[in-house]
Order: C-alpha cells, then sequence, then structure tokens
C-alpha cells in the first residue's frame, strides 16, 4: 500500500465528508466547463497560453531582466533569491528595516512552499493570513488543502465553532455571510504575484476579496513575493492568462479583483522578491519543465478523481492533486514517490489544463522512472513481473482464466482478506467476465465492435 493510501484512509473513513468533497469540488469543475463553453476561442486560449509560456521559459533570462530594469524605473526595489532561505532571510530584514511586527498576507504558494510563517514567528512577527479560507485554516493550525480554495475541506459548521471559539461569535450561527463579515471586521484594523509583466515592470495580483488591496493600501511598506516563472513578456499576454485563470480555477469570467502594481505611491516602498528555489533545474529537465508553466489556477484538482475522494491531505507534499504530484517529484523524487500512485490515468487533468501542461502523462512518466530510481514498490514490481509471465504465453494466460474462476467459487474469505490489497470493507474482489473477447471472437458474437445484447 503506498504511503497516498495509507493517508487516504482517515479522509475516505467520514463517507459523508468524502461524497461532500467529491461533489463541491466537480460542481467547480463543471463552472469550468460552463464558462469553457461560453468563449468560442476557447481553445485557441488554451494554445496561446502554452505558446506564450513556452516562450518565455526559453528566454527566461531576458524577460527577468527586463521586468527588473523596468520594475526598477518604476520606483520598486527588486531582490533575488537563490533558494527558500534566502527569500525569508529578505522579507525578514525588509520588515526589521521597517521596523514592523506584523505582517498582513493574501494568499501565497511561494510562502507556503517556502515556510515563510513559521520562519517570521520564530522571530516575533505575526504573519496574518488575510484570504477569508487561509486565514481559517490558519486558526485551525493546519495548511491549506487546495491552492485555490484552502478551506473546500472545512464544513461551514465547523467554520461556525471555529469563529464562535476565537472571535466570540453567534452562537450556532453558521451563515456564510454572517461569517465572512465577522472575519473581514477582525482582518481589517504582503502579497504573492500572479504575473509579473516584463515589458512595463508591472505586478499583476487576482484575488476574490480584495484582501490584497486592503493588505497594500494602508502600510507603507509592500512586500512581493514571486518563483521566477511568474514573469510574462508583455500586457497582450497578461490579457490571454486573465481570460482563462479564474474561468478556469473557480468558474467565474474573471476574477473580482486583478489589481496592478506599477509604481509605489507617494510616500510608501514596493520591494520584488523573485524566488528561484529549484526552478532552474526544473528548467533544465526536458521531460518535466512544463510544470513550470503552470498558472496556479487549481483545475486540475477539481477534475481529480483521486484528489475529489482522498482529500488534501492525504499528499505528502503541500500542494495536493496532480499538481502537487509532479512538483513534489521534481522537487524530491525520495520523500514523495509515494504521491504517484495517487492517479488513475484518467488525463481529465491534462484535459482541463489552462496552460494545456501535460500533467497526467508526466505522472505515467515519473512512474516508469521510479524503477531506474530503486523507488518502485517491491510488491507491485513482483506482480508485474508475474502478470508478464502470465501473459506472455497463450496457454499460461487462458490457464489463468480458467483458475481464476474456479477460484471465484472458493470461501469468500480465501480471497477477499487482509493480504490482498485490493479488498477493504465494502469492496469485495470484481467477478470475472464469463466469456472471454477471443471466444466471442470465434463464436462470431462480436461485430465490428458490438457485442450481442445478452454480453
Amino acid at each position: 500500500m503506498s504511503t497516498h493510501s495509507k493517508a487516504a484512509a482517515k479522509f475516505i473513513a467520514d463517507a459523508e465528508r468524502t461524497a461532500w468533497h467529491d461533489k463541491a469540488l466537480y460542481a467547480v469543475r463543471e463552472k469550468r466547463d460552463k464558462m469553457a463553453r461560453t468563449v468560442p476561442e476557447w481553445e485557441d486560449l488554451r494554445r496561446m497560453s502554452s505558446e506564450i509560456k513556452r516562450h518565455t521559459l526559453s528566454h527566461l533570462g531576458h524577460y527577468l531582466e527586463e521586468f527588473e530594469r523596468n520594475a526598477t524605473a518604476n520606483g520598486m526595489a527588486v531582490h533575488w533569491a537563490a533558494d527558500a532561505d534566502e527569500m525569508n532571510a529578505t522579507v525578514w530584514r525588509l520588515v526589521q528595516e521597517h521596523g514592523g511586527r506584523n505582517l498582513i498576507k493574501s494568499k501565497s504558494m511561494l510562502s507556503e512552499e517556502c515556510g515563510l510563517t513559521p520562519y517570521l514567528r520564530e522571530r516575533g512577527v505575526d504573519a496574518v493570513e488575510s484570504d477569508l479560507g487561509e486565514r481559517i485554516m490558519q486558526l485551525l493550525e493546519l495548511p491549506p488543502s487546495h491552492i485555490v480554495l484552502p478551506a473546500i475541506g472545512v464544513r461551514r459548521e465547523e467554520v461556525g465553532e471555529l469563529f464562535e471559539r476565537e472571535f466570540g461569535t453567534e452562537h450556532g450561527n453558521s451563515d456564510p455571510t454572517y461569517l465572512t463579515h465577522e472575519a473581514r471586521r477582525q482582518l481589517r484594523p504582503m502579497t504573492g504575484v500572479n504575473f509579473a509583466v516584463a515589458s512595463t515592470g508591472t505586478l499583476a495580483v487576482c484575488t476574490n476579496e480584495g484582501n490584497a488591496d486592503m493588505g497594500t493600501s494602508f502600510p507603507d511598506l509592500h512586500i512581493a513575493i514571486m518563483g521566477l516563472e511568474k514573469v510574462i513578456p508583455d500586457m497582450r499576454a497578461l490579457a490571454v492568462f486573465t481570460r482563462l485563470l479564474a474561468r478556469s480555477g473557480t468558474g467565474q469570467p474573471v476574477t473580482s479583483y486583478t489589481s496592478l502594481y506599477r509604481k509605489p505611491a507617494p510616500g510608501k516602498r514596493i520591494h520584488v522578491v523573485i524566488v528561484d528555489n529549484g526552478r532552474s533545474e526544473w528548467l533544465a529537465d526536458a521531460a518535466h519543465r512544463n510544470m513550470l508553466k503552470c498558472l496556479r489556477c487549481g483545475a486540475c484538482m477539481n477534475t481529480c478523481p483521486v484528489y475529489r475522494r482522498s482529500g488534501g491531505y492525504s499528499y505528502s507534499y503541500f500542494i495536493p492533486g496532480p499538481l502537487g504530484i509532479n512538483l513534489s517529484m521534481l522537487r524530491s523524487p525520495k520523500l514523495h514517490h509515494g504521491n504517484v500512485s495517487a492517479c488513475s490515468l484518467c488525463y481529465s487533468c491534462s484535459d482541463v489544463c489552462p496552460a494545456m501542461i501535460d500533467l497526467g502523462e508526466q505522472i505515467y512518466a515519473w512512474r516508469q522512472e521510479l524503477a531506474p530510481m530503486h523507488l518502485a514498490d517491491p510488491v507491485k514490481k513482483l506482480t508485474v513481473k508475474g502478470m508478464d509471465f502470465i501473459m506472455g504465453g497463450r496457454r499460461r494466460f487462458y490457464g489463468g482464466i480458467a483458475l481464476a474462476r474456479v477460484a471465484e467459487h472458493l470461501p469468500h474469505a480465501v480471497l477477499n482478506n487482509r493480504f490482498n490489497p485490493w479488498s477493504a470493507p465494502g469492496r469485495d474482489m470484481p467477478p470475472f467476465a464469463p466469456k472471454t473477447f477471443n471466444a466471442l471472437w470465434k463464436r462470431g458474437e462480436v461485430k465490428s465492435g458490438k457485442m450481442s445484447k445478452d454480453e
């Protein structure tokens, strides 16, 4: 059993939550499909997105330098960080220089990747999440379980109880509107970056709650952190991505707030920290560099049948789902290879990706790379060798089928027990078909790809 399967057992044990989580996320997938159908040029936009990203990544040094040059001319300060430690230290230094003790954060997966919040907390800086979902998870002392919908796994009743405990809200009141207003009241007394436009030195930040605008309007210091793959050539490219991002991620025509930061207001400062943290190495990996095209919309998670039914915490990486499987393997195959089994290879993730990333195909490729890296499951390797032997000869193959049909008549506990990975409470081995396809073909019961009605 893979590490993912073991971790998923707790989530799956709550059948009601599993069904609710599955339904809620697929509803977002359906909204995405509905929105896509309203845009006749949808597939053209996806192709353009993929091509823009491929071009930018092929000329990454040029566009990063162009962005730095224009952003500096606009009055921003640009910093470079080779890894997570350097990024965290840079943010800490900037906060110190401005005498800050509090940091209001807009949702940023890069800060999760680099462990910024605990790093600052250890140094006496209270980093408060301003995104409602992120704030809920922060109060629960849990990481987000989705990159766009961080609290998707938490029922509103649980949020009501949390806010009653933390903020003294009305007992038993779990009305979403009421809870949202209370959260805003608490949060209003640093942003990530969705896109960095090289030609103008502009930062684009997309939110649905306006939390980024609120967080950057009052303080004198705005720190923006971005992975180096976030840079794009120009405003025309930005128009392509903004048409795809919200439609893919949440089924909206556009995010409620798409804020462009170009020049700091009088008396204020904007610092941009451009972070590598392994991305240069990923760019050199021809088989998997497409992951740097990702827009972080979360569409692959919303459609993934495994993620929807196993929850975000069943994955060993802080990003779950198809995206997380691929990124975690780029980060450390030794630590995260257990995630690659969390995929049915349905390729639905590849079909919905707005940047046309071959997510499912890359997961399949990672599976082929496990054996050479000596990370393949020995039980699975033995099983594959056994199947290869049986299916490698006609007599062995049909003999195996005959034995399987005999085994079906053995006592239930012989096939369905703890030694059979397939067997679980409520799940038995599926019955074998009464006739093989070869037998049906020989008897003329298969014609033009159709079987007779009784089959």
